[in-house]
């Protein structure tokens, strides 16, 4: 059974979606939660994200309320988006990236709506951990977050959620169904069509400094 590496951030409402349709692969392949800052991932690649963006930030919810109503996924936006998940993730990584834990996370904050910041008691309340504060301070842990968001770059992931399957990345929950196939059928990405996309050249560069032609 292949092993898909799945990188995500708590941030993304995009991950939110697609950690619920994560279990499309069961049978198929074996799923490996990987825990990045989104954050560190736009700064390697000078990238803005969604909600950085006033009219992207908007119409990113309101794609992401339609797809959880088209998908028949719980779906309510916490108070306040976006927010810092670095606790969160902190504590998944120091609990061993358990996958029940990460689903209850994800449900706390955008399927119950709730703030995963002003409202971190009862989030550990309801995991039953009280000894969060030590568990995240902890400089493996810090380090583990790190050295992930470090590898996942090196990789070529440039945003969440990102599958990754023997090197190739399907990003995004629209790229889920991309990913199915592809595990169906690896030649997809053997045709003439998608060769041709990958040797396609770069005619213009719009970082290119003024005045070079």
């Amino acid at each position: 059974m292949k092993q898909i590496d799945w990188y995500f951030d708590y941030v993304s409402p995009f991950a939110y979606l697609q950690s619920r349709r994560l279990q499309e692969f069961h049978g198929a392949a074996e799923i490996r939660p990987i825990p990045v800052l989104f954050a560190g991932l736009l700064n390697a690649f000078d990238g803005l994200g969604p909600a950085e963006l006033p009219t992207k930030r908007i119409w990113t919810y309101r794609i992401c309320q339609f797809n959880a109503e088209q998908w028949g996924i719980p779906f309510r936006m916490p108070p306040a988006h976006p927010f810092s998940p670095l606790r969160l993730l902190r504590l998944t990584i120091a609990l061993n990236n358990d996958a029940e834990t990460i689903d209850a996370i994800y449900r706390f904050i955008w399927a119950d709506g709730r703030d995963p910041d002003t409202e971190w008691p009862a989030l550990m309340k309801m995991l039953a951990i009280g000894d969060a504060a030590e568990r995240i301070s902890d400089d493996s842990v810090k380090l583990a977050l790190k050295a992930n968001t470090d590898a996942a770059i090196a990789a070529g992931v440039y945003g969440v959620p990102t599958l990754m399957i023997d090197g190739e990345a399907f990003w995004g929950v629209d790229g889920t169904d991309f990913a199915k196939a592809y595990l169906a059928d690896p030649s997809i990405l053997e045709s003439d069509a998608m060769t041709r996309i990958d040797t396609l050249p770069n005619a213009a560069d719009r970082r290119r400094r003024a005045g070079v032609a």
